[in-house]
């Protein structure tokens, strides 16, 4: 794989090292379980022999991602097209906010305000709740997705021509990505979609289910999987019922639909009505818990969790396998300029 050097400022590094608890040492979790696999460097680029030790590396290196605040490399000097002066090849990746371009192209923001800004608020939550965030990194996590995939196609690209190019993502780019489906459907509509907690404004049924003990969530994704789903809970009048005929109608009827499947699905316990629905091949799945997929056989079987060495930590490995195997954590989280002998020749 590729040799990663992570370049800190030499005043506490990465605002992540202390985005805890929970730590480990004196490490937020956080970091280790994002920076393992990279040697680790300090420069300070307020001052010329940093920016100078930095352009030296960047002269025979394959890619540079940069976060920084939006405008601080163009004002050191250290912009595209200036680094392309020195390294030709070089591909220059730049994570962004808002964007590459328009009025807010120099806003700063994090994971919540885009998610804010984007509209994904709106869209998240109980019909009758306030709006939510979706729970996880989805655009910080989805951005450096994206980031890699433009970076793999510059590697094609620059096979071809001999030079680097600029790759520009962001994570108001990724937000309207996810979206995509509910935008167009905005577009075509014009009206803006309901929240609809854990279900789906195009689909029903497809949603968390309350049973005696819990709740499960079902996927009847189209007409035959909703006539099995009929069957399943003694209502087979449902599979040839007009309103049910289609997912359209059934998504028009749902007030109705709804209450009368939610009554049946209270009268037995989740894991019944798992062991039921499996039987009739019908998609669903428990609402587990952290706790209740670590220990979760299918895990086990995928071996995605690993153990960072000498840290010790257990995180979750690369989510892809080439040739069937799964390229493992050999690196831990470096220390805050653990490297700088190794790569610069001094302290």
């Amino acid at each position: 794989g590729a040799d990663v050097i992570k370049v800190e400022r030499p005043e506490g590094g990465d605002d992540a090292r202390g985005w805890g608890p929970p730590f480990a040492g004196d490490t937020a979790v956080t970091f280790h379980a994002m920076n393992r696999n990279k040697r680790g460097i300090t420069l300070d680029l307020k001052h010329p022999a940093g920016l100078a030790e930095l352009r030296r590396l960047l002269a025979d290196a394959d890619i540079l991602v940069q976060n920084m605040r939006p405008g601080m490399m163009d004002q050191m000097g250290l912009d595209a097209d200036s680094l392309a002066a020195i390294n030709p090849r070089l591909i220059y990746c730049s994570l962004w906010a808002f964007g590459a371009r328009g009025p807010m192209r120099l806003t700063p923001g994090y994971e919540p305000i885009v998610q804010a800004f984007a509209g994904i608020f709106s869209i998240n939550g109980t019909p009758d709740g306030p709006p939510s965030r979706v729970g996880m990194q989805v655009l910080d996590l989805g951005t450096g997705v994206w980031a890699a995939l433009g970076c793999l196609a510059a590697l094609l690209q620059r096979g071809q021509t001999g030079r680097g190019t600029t790759v520009d993502v962001s994570l108001l780019e990724t937000a309207m990505g996810w979206l995509s489906i509910y935008f167009a459907a905005f577009k075509v509509t014009g009206r803006q979609p309901q929240r609809h907690a854990s279900g789906n404004p195009n689909v029903v049924v497809f949603q968390s289910l309350p049973t005696a003990d819990g709740e499960i969530v079902v996927a009847a994704a189209n007409d035959r999987l909703f006539a099995k789903l009929a069957r399943t809970v003694g209502r087979p009048d449902w599979a040839t019922d007009p309103r049910y005929a289609s997912n359209g109608l059934r998504v028009a009827n749902k007030a109705v639909l709804l209450p009368e499947l939610e009554a049946i699905m209270r009268t037995r316990s989740k894991a019944d009505w798992a062991e039921r629905l499996e039987a009739a091949r019908i998609p669903c799945a428990p609402i587990n818990s952290l706790a209740d997929i670590a220990a979760d056989a299918q895990l086990a079987a995928l071996d995605i969790v690993e153990t960072i060495p000498e840290a010790g930590l257990k995180v979750v490995g690369l989510p892809l396998s080439l040739g069937g195997e799964r390229p493992g954590i050999h690196r831990r989280a470096p220390r805050l300029g653990e490297h700088n002998a190794d790569i610069l020749g001094h302290d």
